[in-house]
């Protein structure tokens, strides 16, 4: 097991084409399953007692995006195999594209140290990030739920194996500044596309669909579905997909694509499988706030199984927090539920 999951953390690391050759959520559980084992296989025994942790622990299910000590292993702690290592397990479930917007994020704490001047040792830095595993990843082939997590400053991401099936939700990153005001990568926006297609898709809208989708003349100052909040207080209201003309129902996909892909082809796949087997026609959007760049904003596009939400108010509106909530899935929840309820009807 543990020579076959070097050869396959090899190849992970080296290549996403071998990532996306096997298509099927099946493969996407096995290949997170495979990388978190070689992730832990490179750690001393001292920084995996720190990275290994329960199933059941508390902190698997206490998500945020705010500085602050987490539980796992940080970046800052490990040499560059285990940083290697690391990297692997990310993108066995994120896409190239998704491993470098968090990389880039990660990246914005040296950029947020600079104009905030802030003091040494730094409050911000790039490698204060954790990665956390809870429960055995080989106990998949047992059917016993794992899940890992990575979590920092405006990143948390929160994946669960279980039998065949991975949850890729709570899904959040963000970005400080949204926009670099200055210095070498000045206007570099790392979550352009999130807010660009969406004003596109806005300023399509007739009056009549704009009074149905502008829900609020203020922008809330932050997403809704926040982790105090549980994914129900968010309503599904405005305008429906199925009153949008078809090159609106295109945008709306693009919009979705560039959420879902950030995960892994096969991964990305499923999700939009769902949202689609719940009827593509039930998603609605919703905007609050002003429609005029660099001003408070925050759009919403949310459906039967999912809620995503984009908000850009904090820092003179230009501090982005992107969320994607699962309303059965989060923290594999409907998984472990029909799990919980086939092993223990019997008894």
């Amino acid at each position: 097991m543990r020579a076959a999951c070097l050869i396959l953390f090899l190849a992970i690391a080296g290549t996403d084409a071998v990532l996306a050759s096997e298509p099927g959520e099946e493969a996407a559980a096995a290949r997170m399953a495979v990388a978190a084992d070689a992730f832990l296989d490179s750690l001393t025994p001292e920084l995996r007692a720190k990275a290994a942790l329960p199933f059941d622990d508390s902190s698997r299910g206490d998500w945020h995006y705010i500085p602050r000590e987490r539980v796992g292993v940080a970046f800052k702690e490990m040499n560059d195999t285990q940083r290697t290592a690391a990297k692997a397990l990310l993108r066995s479930a994120l896409s190239s594209n998704g491993a470098k917007k968090v990389e880039e994020i990660m990246a914005l704490e040296a950029v947020l140290h600079e104009i905030e001047k802030g003091p040494e040792p730094p409050r911000r830095d790039p490698l204060k990030y954790w990665i956390a595993v809870f429960g055995d990843p080989d106990a998949a082939a047992e059917s016993r739920p794992w899940a890992w997590k990575l979590e920092g400053h405006h990143v948390s991401l929160n994946f669960t194996g279980l039998h065949q099936h991975a949850s890729v939700t709570p899904y959040f990153l963000g970005s400080n500044p949204a926009e670099i005001p200055h210095g070498e990568r000045s206007g570099t926006r790392v979550l352009a596309a999130q807010e660009d297609l969406a004003r596109e898709l806005l300023a399509s809208l007739s009056v009549d669909q704009r009074r149905a989708a502008i829900v609020g003349e203020t922008a809330p100052d932050d997403i809704l579905a926040s982790p105090r909040r549980s994914i129900e207080e968010v309503d599904s209201s405005g305008l429906g997909v199925s009153a949008m003309s078809e090159p609106q129902r295109a945008l709306v996909k693009r919009l979705l694509d560039v959420y879902a892909d950030n995960l892994q082809p096969d991964l990305a796949d499923h999700e939009r499988a769902r949202i689609s087997a719940a009827g593509f026609d039930n998603l609605r959007f919703a905007w609050m706030g002003s429609d005029l760049r660099g001003k408070g904003h925050y759009y919403r596009l949310s459906g039967p199984t999912f809620v995503i939400e984009y908000d850009n108010t904090q820092g003179n509106a230009n501090h982005v927090h992107t969320v994607w909530r699962d309303r059965q899935r989060d923290f594999g929840r409907d998984l472990l539920e029909q799990h919980y309820q086939k092993d223990h009807s019997h008894k």
